[in-house]
């Protein structure tokens, strides 16, 4: 079946004006223009929005899926079990955090006391599982199960103020990255101070810090693309962070 662009947004939900402008950045071009000049989309290109749409529902930017998709490696089965597997990752993340509400309630309505930790060990706990389940296997083989094992554990003792702490750290992360990105120069000053963040950040998480598994972390960040696309908000985002981070650490490539 074909559809226009009319029919396809009151398919998809995706408004007319989405969708042409999907068309102008590349990212879905329609299956042919007719006779009159309409869009005219048939299967192919219904699937394709589809991708899309789950890559957006997973927070992914729009010039990163057009990177993904348009790429000669793009394997349609298997970016649909990847998305099977965040969605499942996120519904375990979301039980996690209904049974921290739910031992909440009770403890708001007298039937359970609840400790200051206990508020957060469903963030921190969802924290923990999140990164398991995404980044767990290559962090495992590149540092060992110890070391994972040992951040883990860190992260579960953390107390309510470092937990608050480290949630700061992070924002203030990507912000700092954003400006020191639109200079260019990943050995400037504000360069330096997105690197310094990170290690403080860093420290949250291991046992004692080194500039070389600093330098390895930045590069994963480039190497990996679920790593990649936590930081690249725009094209070129995570190199510049890696490369920040070389010259701060010394450690070179």
């Amino acid at each position: 079946m074909e559809y226009t662009v009319q029919k396809l947004a009151r398919l998809s939900g995706v408004s007319p004006r989405t969708l042409r402008f999907y068309d102008e950045i590349g990212i879905l071009k329609p299956a042919r223009i007719n006779s009159s000049g309409y869009r005219i989309y048939g299967k192919a290109e219904v699937d394709l929005l589809q991708q899309i749409l789950f890559y957006k529902a997973l927070g992914v930017s729009l010039e990163r899926i057009r990177e993904i998709i348009t790429s000669p490696d793009f394997d349609r089965v298997k970016a649909l079990q990847e998305h099977r597997e965040r969605l499942l990752d996120k519904r375990h993340q979301l039980d996690i955090l209904i049974a921290n509400v739910e031992k909440t309630l009770a403890s708001m309505e007298g039937k359970i006391t609840m400790t200051d930790r206990e508020k957060f060990e469903g963030f921190k706990r969802k924290w923990v599982e999140e990164n398991e389940a995404k980044y767990g296997r290559e962090i495992r083989e590149k540092y060992g199960d110890e070391a994972v094992e040992a951040s883990n554990r860190k992260v579960l003792d953390m107390t309510p103020e470092q937990y608050e702490e480290v949630t700061r750290l992070s924002e203030e992360i990507h912000k700092a990255l954003a400006e020191a990105f639109a200079e260019g120069d990943p050995a400037s000053e504000k360069a330096r101070k997105v690197a310094e963040l990170h290690k403080r950040w860093l420290t949250f998480f291991w046992n004692g810090y080194n500039k070389e598994a600093h330098a390895g972390v930045a590069k994963m960040y480039v190497e990996d693309e679920r790593f990649k696309a936590y930081y690249e908000k725009q094209p070129g985002m995570a190199e510049f962070l890696r490369d920040a981070i070389l010259h701060y650490t010394g450690v070179k490539e």
